[in-house]
């Protein structure tokens, strides 16, 4: 391209160890918004690459997305929550983060394929606090979801472990997705070269954290080391399939579309 590569990230902790200096790479501008936002700014193309929602995979055909690095976990992930003022089996509404697509999808696709009637779930405007309307739970994603869960001590019912236990796989969150007709393999090596500095940075991010939040810097330690994952794997295609099939039965996204993986180089 004639033109800096336009890059979105999310502005949460959890993407820190994916993106860590991306911004300063040759050739890549980098900006950050919620994900339900660079959403809309990949469709309209004023982004090239989002680290975003992963059900956007199957909702626009001609996607791609870097096989291998991504924001995934591996059982329990403070970071997306539902918090609940009654049992998870006793839940009849969910009130949704509106700042999130894919943890959405994910709850519904876990909650309407349990035994019994679905719960109804409340769409909150944008800028709306989930936790102000009147429901049995409310989603929170992000760094606000992490505040809620070690500072108040909710009950909770976590999507992400849930999703372990039922198919035995990790959950994609937010891969990098690449929009139609951008090739980025000139750059590839740079957010290899991001998520080597992410990795080594962990533990001063998790200290960072744990000072601006005033978190327990052990939980954040084990948020960044333990509970997410950025570095997926052969596991990465095949789960993300797997909640575009789910998904698609409840008539959430497209069974028909099949984003392209976008292979890594040896070497960053």
């Amino acid at each position: 391209m004639n033109r800096p590569l336009r890059v979105g990230s999310v502005p949460y902790l959890v993407g820190r160890p994916l993106d860590l200096g991306l911004g300063d790479e040759p050739g890549i501008e980098l900006d950050h918004d919620v994900p339900s936002v660079l959403v809309e700014r990949l469709r309209a193309g004023e982004i090239d690459v989002a680290m975003v929602s992963s059900i956007e995979l199957f909702r626009q055909p001609g996607y791609g997305y870097i096989d291998g690095l991504a924001v995934g976990g591996r059982d329990f992930v403070a970071s997306v929550q539902v918090f609940l003022r009654r049992p998870i089996e006793e839940v009849t509404t969910v009130a949704f983060d509106p700042a999130s697509r894919t943890a959405r999808t994910l709850v519904r696709v876990l909650l309407e394929e349990r035994d019994g009637p679905a719960p109804d779930f409340i769409e909150v405007p944008r800028g709306q606090d989930p936790r102000s309307v009147e429901a049995d739970g409310w989603l929170r994603i992000g760094d606000a979801a992490l505040r809620e869960h070690h500072l108040e001590n909710l009950p909770y019912f976590n999507p992400s472990e849930e999703w372990v236990r039922r198919t035995d796989m990790p959950f994609v969150f937010a891969p990098w997705i690449v929009r139609e007709g951008v090739d980025i393999t000139p750059l590839l090596p740079a957010f290899l070269r991001a998520r080597e500095r992410g990795a080594a940075a962990t533990e001063q991010l998790a200290a960072d954290a744990a000072k601006q939040w005033h978190l327990p810097l052990q939980a954040c330690r084990e948020y960044l080391l333990e509970e997410c994952c950025y570095e997926m794997g052969g596991e990465m295609d095949r789960s993300l399939l797997e909640f575009r099939d789910r998904a698609s039965r409840l008539g959430l996204c497209d069974a028909g579309f099949r984003p392209r993986p976008i292979g890594l180089p040896e070497h960053a």
